[in-house]
């Protein structure tokens, strides 16, 4: 039986409104948190990219859930040491309750400092070598380290965790997907895709924890609905690499105007209708994932955490 969670939006809520919105989850029966990791959010609409470090700090008083970052990119923006010493005191803050979500980033967010936004391989290169300059500093033991990418020198984490911060890899490719079950301690990835689950077990990945997400938009009105999510989220029905190139938040506004609201209405869960909310998560549970995280689009949370309390959780449970 898989384990539901809820998807903090960074791109989308303010610090304090992803706190309440973490307790609610707790209070509606949600086992685990996600939390997005953002500079910039997709668009302008989104309004909101507060630093997530800061609200995990938050995070781990106010709730006593598990909590993930989904994805942090340890490689352009922020140095692998820095996410490190970050990973390891958010680990002792939630008494090990934290996973470290990695992936290969978009120049989105990344590309801000100026540097040169990297071919999709290399950017696999960079991130294969992040994930084992923080292994080794997560064991508190002094770390040089003379890489490809990467330079550390006589760096060492005082506060670390009594076991290390679990480190699961975002992959939504064969290649990245390759990679999280070579040295991944999980897999995340957003589509309910049963081949890309068992690429990952067969690939080395065996029994480790399989993470998966989704977006929905509860609400009475369903075209209402609809056009909160074509307002809000039409970045997510962009096709290819587009999510990974665009620079900021202004092209993929030009690009979603590509996106209609029957684009939305047909691949979108939008509405109160039970069973497709239902449908939508276990599709997930059907492709074999361990545990599935839901995100609520829009302003009415506390209707969405009460339908999922009272109908959908229930009805996933019996399942």
């Amino acid at each position: 039986m898989p384990e539901y969670g809820y998807f903090l939006s960074c791109e989308e809520f303010g610090p304090a409104e992803l706190v309440e919105q973490a307790r609610m989850a707790e209070q509606a029966g949600f086992r685990a948190l996600w939390i997005s990791d953002h500079y910039h959010p997709w668009n302008d609409a989104q309004g909101q990219s507060p630093f997530v470090w800061s609200v995990l700090g938050a995070l781990s008083e106010a709730v006593s859930l598990p909590v993930e970052t989904a994805v942090t990119c340890p490689t352009v923006r922020t140095h692998p040491a820095v996410i490190a010493q970050a990973a390891a005191t958010t680990a002792v803050m939630t008494e090990g309750r934290f996973r470290l979500g990695v992936g290969s980033g978009e120049a989105l967010n990344e590309h801000i400092l100026g540097h040169v936004w990297p071919p999709a391989s290399v950017r696999l290169e960079m991130l294969e070598e992040s994930i084992q300059i923080m292994r080794r500093l997560f064991t508190g033991e002094e770390v040089s380290h003379h890489g490809t990418h990467y330079t550390v020198e006589n760096a060492r984490l005082y506060t670390v965790p009594d076991e290390p911060v679990p480190i699961d890899i975002s992959g939504f490719g064969p290649a990245a997907t390759a990679l999280a079950a070579r040295v991944g301690d999980g897999y995340i990835t957003m589509m309910p895709e049963a081949s890309m689950v068992e690429q990952f077990r067969k690939g080395g990945g065996g029994a480790k924890l399989v993470s998966g997400g989704t977006k929905v938009c509860y609400g009475t009105d369903r075209d209402e609905a609809i056009r909160t999510v074509h307002r809000l989220w039409a970045n997510q029905f962009l096709p290819g690499e587009l999510a990974q190139v665009l620079p900021s938040p202004s092209h993929f506004e030009q690009a979603q105007t590509l996106v209609t609201e029957d684009m939305v209405r047909e691949k979108a869960v939008c509405g109160d209708d039970v069973d497709e909310h239902v449908a939508a998560l276990s599709a997930f549970a059907d492709a074999g994932f361990d545990r599935i995280y839901v995100n609520q689009i829009g302003p009415d949370q506390r209707g969405f955490f009460d339908f999922y309390r009272t109908k959908v959780l229930p009805q996933l449970a019996q399942d």
